[in-house]
């Protein structure tokens, strides 16, 4: 399971730095809530709505069509597996065929949908998030990530892949347990994948990881989020002019740095006092703010709540 709490985040050694896909993970309390199974022949194709969830779907035999608004069809074969992000999207076995509705499928809790026979088998997995955390990590990654078979880094993948079809084949007591876990590291090893196929020159966050000097300011703030940063403090670490950083940055990011900063501490917050982790002071002090009110204002403008009506905290 990839949740990790915040006062571990917060209060880890300087010698053991977390990166920030994991901090990230960790702290929106990501995990695989409902895994679902496809079997399918002949033609067929299913549709599904647009949510806030990331989801994988992955190919353990055969091939399919994933179809996505504004994009090409695009063809999964055995071993692949995509991420999808909040779009509609629908599987098919032709990128002709008209999509009927798909989560009738799976109608009445069933997790496993049975479409005229075996030549292709499909699995998916649905993650959620930490109340109100999702929008953090959606709102950075593509909408539509596919890992094929033959990228260089999905080894892992496949070996994934293997122990749950083994695992549903099995049927063994335990199974329940061993599939969710299993599923967990899917999907970071999935995003891992994905990451190790992007360029440093590309748009986007997984793009600034993957860049040297964006990369390491990125990786400096999820280390100590509490420091007082400033842009020229980032753009020293970046090896970088204060300007160009600060450009560079909201380019690849979306968004300024400083603004990434605080975005990053008031999610770090929101999650602590959900959990219940702290009195409303404390957590402010813990990730950065000296003042209790600029934290409530800050937290007001960004969750339009105050910290108490979020905190599960007896201590007030």
């Amino acid at each position: 399971m990839v949740y990790v709490s915040l006062s571990m985040d917060l209060s880890r050694s300087s010698k053991s730095p977390i990166d920030p896909l994991s901090d990230v993970l960790g702290v929106l309390g990501a995990r695989v809530t409902r895994r679902t199974r496809m079997e399918a022949a002949g033609r067929w194709a299913f549709a599904f709505p647009a949510v806030d969830r990331l989801k994988f779907v992955a190919l353990l035999r055969g091939s399919q069509w994933m179809l996505l608004p504004g994009c090409a069809p695009r063809l999964m074969c055995e071993g692949d597996v995509c991420l999808l992000g909040r779009t509609a999207y629908a599987v098919a076995s032709h990128p002709g065929e008209i999509p009927v509705d798909g989560q009738s499928l799976y109608a009445a809790g069933c997790d496993i949908a049975h479409a005229g026979g075996d030549d292709v088998i499909g699995i998916g997995g649905t993650v959620t998030f930490s109340a109100g955390s999702a929008d953090f990590l959606l709102d950075m990654l593509p909408t539509f990530m596919i890992v094929p078979r033959s990228s260089p880094a999905s080894d892992a993948v496949a070996t994934i892949l293997a122990l749950m079809g083994s695992e549903f084949e099995r049927d063994m007591i335990g199974s329940e347990i061993v599939g969710a876990r299993l599923a967990d590291v899917l999907l970071v090893e999935a995003i891992r994948a994905y990451a190790g196929r992007v360029e440093a020159t590309d748009i986007g966050w997984l793009g600034a990881l993957a860049d040297a000097r964006i990369g390491r300011a990125l990786r400096a703030i999820h280390d100590d989020v509490a420091r007082p940063w400033t842009v020229a403090g980032l753009a020293g670490l970046a090896g970088m002019s204060r300007a160009g950083f600060s450009a560079e940055f909201t380019r690849r990011v979306g968004q300024p740095p400083l603004t990434y900063v605080r975005a990053w501490r008031l999610t770090l917050a929101r999650a602590a006092l959900t959990r219940g982790d702290g009195s409303v002071a404390g957590i402010a002090s813990r990730i950065g703010y000296t003042s209790q009110s600029a934290f409530g204002h800050a937290f007001r403008r960004a969750f339009g709540a105050t910290p108490k009506a979020n905190s599960r905290s007896k201590e007030q």
